[in-house]
């Protein structure tokens, strides 16, 4: 056992700046010397001191042999990994990372249909070809729920040459799918497999919470440790379950493709001291905050027209478990609409909810959270309910349309000549970009793909519920960019 109680980068940085060095390398602002005062003043010395660079007695992030090396295994202890990688470009980098190191060019790739987009970017770096599973779809909050052992199995027996498995755990709504039994069945059938765990870094310190991707014999987990342990924006981790076919050499090689060769040591000793704070104080600071949201979630329960999903959905299809810390404010009985939540909360009551779709708006509980945050939250909604409850909602109508044919790969239709058509007349067209819509989160189109008439009508039906529709070039998707019709290779595996 490591001694986690040890913080060896912030040490080493603090040890640094104690010696009084004088600066002749970068950054240009040389530990605060120079810079708008405003900013200097508010963010302080002690702060911009070990905004440093690369330097022997600091290590090297892309080659580390000392106390990054060090702060990586006491890491990878904390998460009960066999490696762990700091990470400065979230968790993105991650999870593109993990689909570089598993996947060749042709290679399959079995994919939740709501897959994070730095997924897709992963597909296209790697030239894989996304074999899509669809998520159960909660119809009354309206959004995706997890995948399903049978999902899985049906499209492992589809598609029995794929090499990964990519599994969302939890969804940013804290639902997670039976994560032990299907990375078993992804195993057996000589699959490796892909945790996206970026919101779920707390669920590692305290046994109350969902499984977690290294428990469950996951090969690699992208954890986003500045959302829910602590340290700060941008900061995560890539775990590592060593094997055969992938060793931490290799892994880190992978890395160093994506990661910046300007890494921020202020953001890595966040990290160390983030990591500290948990090992030694994680299942506290998690009861704490389960407290806190079960206190929560009691209180509002009363509140008529507000739903909260919990335990009353635990074991269906789709939700074989999920994070309490987690709090779907669904207003949909009130008539009102998650975005109109998130904006009176933050405009009158001065909460800041985590993101609102057409029936919920979510909010967070963290460690740094308390009973004082819990009463605002808790007089906030009551003020909501009581005030506001008298709008009409109105239902989306028509469902999703099916998973389209995929013609060629992502990575073809990105590097493909591509134009711009108004989007009612692409019909036939295969996409060059992709178009997803909150509520639910999943996909309606990604690049490779052809476009149907349902697809379009699908589009336009939430472009008109003025639901949040993104990741086209054209934000309002009047036009949508196809591959030029004179391309005319599909897609093969062949090799």
């Amino acid at each position: 056992m490591l001694e986690q109680s040890r913080a060896p980068l912030f040490d080493a940085l603090r040890r640094y700046v104690s010696e009084g060095v004088i600066p002749f390398h970068v950054p240009g602002h040389k530990q605060g010397r120079v810079g708008d005062g405003a900013f200097n003043d508010f963010v302080g010395n002690p702060v911009l001191s070990i905004d440093l660079t690369c330097l022997e007695e600091l290590d090297h992030l892309s080659s580390p042999r000392s106390v990054i090396l060090e702060a990586e295994q006491l890491a990878a202890e904390a998460f009960h990994a066999d490696h762990a990688f700091f990470l400065c470009n979230g968790s993105s980098i991650a999870i593109q990372a993990m689909i570089l190191a598993s996947c060749s060019p042709g290679d399959k790739i079995l994919v939740p249909r709501n897959a994070h987009k730095s997924v897709i970017a992963g597909i296209i770096l790697s030239g894989a070809e996304p074999i899509y599973i669809q998520p159960v779809i909660n119809d009354y909050l309206g959004i995706a729920m997890g995948i399903t052992t049978e999902g899985v199995a049906e499209a492992i027996t589809n598609h029995p040459d794929a090499v990964a498995l990519f599994v969302i755990n939890p969804t940013y709504y804290g639902v997670t799918s039976d994560l032990q039994k299907i990375t078993d069945l992804a195993h057996h059938h000589g699959l490796m497999v892909l945790v996206d765990e970026a919101h779920g870094g707390h669920f590692y310190f305290h046994e109350e919470m969902p499984l977690t991707a290294m428990a469950a014999g996951a090969d690699m987990a992208a954890v986003s440790t500045h959302k829910l342990t602590g340290s700060l924006t941008q900061t995560a981790l890539l775990l590592l379950r060593e094997h055969e076919k992938l060793g931490r050499a290799r892994l880190r090689t992978v890395i160093n493709l994506l990661q910046t060769t300007s890494p921020s040591y202020l953001l890595m000793a966040s990290q160390d001291t983030a990591r500290r704070e948990m090992a030694l104080h994680g299942h506290t600071l998690v009861t704490k905050a389960l407290e806190v949201a079960r206190w929560l979630r009691q209180e509002l329960k009363e509140e008529n027209g507000l739903y909260i999903f919990g335990d009353d959905i635990k074991g269906s299809p789709g939700c074989f478990n999920y994070d309490p810390t987690k709090l779907a404010l669904c207003c949909r009985a009130l008539g009102i609409s998650g975005y109109e939540v998130d904006k009176i909360l933050r405009q009158e009551c001065r909460v800041q909810v985590e993101l609102s779709d057409f029936y919920n708006a979510l909010a967070i509980v963290t460690i740094g959270d308390d009973m004082q945050t819990a009463h605002q939250l808790r007089d906030a909604m009551r003020y909501l309910v009581q005030n506001y409850n008298t709008r009409t909602l109105h239902n989306v109508e028509g469902s999703m349309p099916p998973i389209p044919q995929l013609i060629v790969s992502p990575r073809f239709a990105y590097y493909s000549e591509t134009v711009a058509v108004p989007l009612e007349e692409a019909e036939g067209e295969i996409s060059a970009e992709l178009a997803m819509a909150y509520p639910p989160g999943i996909p309606v189109i990604c690049p490779g793909e052809r476009i149907s008439w349902d697809i379009i009508r699908y589009i336009q039906t939430m472009r008109e519920a003025n639901l949040n529709v993104q990741g086209t070039e054209d934000p309002e998707i009047n036009q949508i960019r196809v591959l030029r019709r004179n391309l005319t290779r599909v897609y093969s595996k062949e090799k």
